[in-house]
């Protein structure tokens, strides 16, 4: 169903919404939960990164993986976006993204998520893999086995992928903080 609402089948496309809806709910839960100030309902969320996707024209989804791993990306974009947009209005509000797998570096508000975003695109120019890896398993609720699939690698290459990411993300972000 996936492939033929990408394909332009309007009538696949108008029965997959309500069938992936929950999930994306869930997803965008989960980037939301925590103790911060949000400005944004996971609803929200679901409903700004589905018209981000509708209005990036007919794309093909390869797979169910392959779909959230769209909507993984699209929904990080979106916080990072409103996370600049909230900083540019001098609002004070908070948002959060956490990555709880992934050490320290999931918690500090406003400015960790804007030099997380900057990081992550470091990464994924210089290691694309590892980048992919990091969008999917924490910005999309990913399994190892589920971001394995969509990457067509084995999940122990995902496993030493994230491991590394992981790595190279805390060198990135310890050496943008003060005392450091």
């Amino acid at each position: 169903m996936l492939q033929r609402a990408g394909a332009g089948d309007a009538e696949a496309r108008r029965q997959l919404m309500p069938v992936l809806y929950g999930e994306l709910k869930k997803l965008a839960a989960g980037h939301l939960r925590g103790d911060w100030s949000v400005t944004l309902s996971a609803t929200g969320l679901v409903h700004e990164a589905y018209l981000r996707m509708a209005g990036a024209g007919n794309q093909a989804f390869e797979s169910r993986a392959h779909f959230f791993a769209m909507a993984s990306r699209i929904m990080r974009n979106v916080l990072v976006d409103m996370v600049r947009y909230e900083k540019a209005e001098k609002r004070s509000k908070g948002m959060t993204v956490h990555l709880e797998d992934c050490g320290d570096i999931g918690n500090g508000g406003e400015d960790m998520l804007l030099e997380l975003n900057s990081a992550l695109d470091r990464l994924e120019s210089e290691f694309e893999r590892a980048a992919q890896v990091v969008e999917m398993r924490y910005f999309g609720g990913m399994t190892v086995e589920e971001s394995a699939a969509a990457l067509a690698v084995s999940p122990a290459t995902v496993q030493r992928e994230l491991r590394f990411a992981q790595a190279w993300l805390h060198r990135e972000l310890a050496g943008n903080q003060p005392g450091a």
